[in-house]
């Protein structure tokens, strides 16, 4: 029962906004950096593999630290990293929402108490770092937390892809299907791993995330 509340959780019908990104794959796609579905495979596996050493290790620090002083560096340092201006607007969009949400689900779990931690050390409410503490209140375990976060953001890229006329919805859902094979090694690869070994992997992500704002019509905010 408990995973299938997690499955509804990330279900793409629920209103977090994520629908309004595409995290920098409309800038690559427009600008050449992705010219076909080889090219569009390549970026889907450095998108994961910089969600696995980037985001995984926060998410780990969390669930170990909860809303103790100690995750205060934490937070400080995951606000630090965040440069691009368009995806700390997406992360901070979507880290309110994502406790809106869980707020609506789970009103006795006092999950109001992570919006005032986050205010208290001035610091933004940045979804990574929400998804993770807000699911652990409830009782989920890391490790469906982690792997439904690779899920959820692998699905938003294959369906930005699809909503662009990259891909058809039928090779959109085969892609997802094959790239759930990259999961166990990006898994294992960032096991036991904490925000002090977090890192970058593909900053040529984060380019294309700046190359956004130069696009002449776009159908995502990033």
């Amino acid at each position: 029962m408990q995973f299938a509340r997690l499955l509804h959780l990330v279900d793409s019908s629920i209103p977090t906004g994520a629908f309004a990104y595409s995290y920098g794959l409309e800038s690559s796609i427009t600008f050449g950096l992705i010219q076909s579905q080889s090219g569009l495979r390549n970026f889907l596996y450095s998108h994961l593999q910089q969600i696995g050493s980037l985001e995984l290790p926060f998410m780990r620090s969390c669930f170990e630290l909860g809303l103790s002083p100690e995750l205060q560096p934490v937070a400080q340092e995951y606000e630090a990293l965040l440069l691009v201006p368009a995806m700390h607007k997406a992360s901070t969009v979507q880290g309110r929402n994502w406790l809106k949400l869980l707020v609506s689900f789970y009103p006795e779990a006092t999950l109001s108490q992570i919006q005032t931690w986050f205010a208290e050390q001035q610091v933004p409410l940045h979804f990574t770092l929400v998804f993770a503490l807000g699911l652990q209140q409830v009782g989920f375990a890391l490790a469906e937390v982690q792997t439904m976060f690779l899920h959820m953001l692998l699905r938003d890229q294959l369906s930005a892809a699809i909503r662009l006329g990259f891909l058809g919805p039928l090779e959109g859902h085969q892609l997802q299907h094959d790239f759930y094979a990259v999961f166990e090694h990006i898994l294992s690869a960032q096991a036991g791993k904490t925000y002090l070994q977090a890192t970058r992997s593909a900053f040529v992500l984060d380019a294309a995330q700046v190359l956004h704002d130069d696009i002449y019509s776009k159908l995502f905010q990033n």
